[in-house]
């Protein structure tokens, strides 16, 4: 859980960047097999006028580039807030060996939060999934983005 912890860190500063430059607060790092981080990832809806960039696709894309291959075999996404549903279809074409999150996302969540997209039956690919990691923090930076803006 150690490794979680320092990888979701790396996160939440990414999540922070997106605040500060007027997108939701949402982080993700792909770390590789072998520990070190090869894809990171901040919303960017806003900057980028691309309703595509999640956290999560902006840091598979970056790993993909890094790996030159679309198969994350072995690799783990950390992000802080759970995946939609567009995310958590990422997650499984791109064949991560595992999801690791912070905050649950009720609303729009698809790894069990309201939807279950990730562990639905009968699919080709398995995905370990890791919820609650730096829950707290995560679900704070969004609260705080929000509640200036209501």
């Amino acid at each position: 859980m150690d490794r979680y912890r320092a990888w979701m860190a790396e996160a939440l500063d990414l999540a922070r960047a997106a605040a500060d430059d007027e997108d939701v607060p949402v982080g993700a790092v792909v770390v590789g097999a072998d520990g070190t981080v090869i894809g990171r990832g901040r919303n960017a809806r806003e900057a980028d006028h691309d309703p595509t960039a999640h956290a999560e696709v902006v840091a598979i894309r970056q790993a993909a580039a890094a790996l030159r291959t679309w198969r994350l075999d072995g690799c783990t996404l950390v992000v802080t807030l759970e995946p939609c549903v567009m995310c958590a279809g990422a997650v499984l074409q791109s064949r991560l060996q595992r999801l690791v999150f912070g905050a649950w996302d009720e609303k729009a969540g698809a790894a069990g939060g309201r939807l279950d997209v990730i562990r639905e039956a009968g699919l080709p690919h398995a995905v370990e999934v890791v919820a609650g990691i730096e829950a707290d923090a995560a679900r704070a930076l969004l609260q705080a983005f929000f509640s200036d803006r209501r």
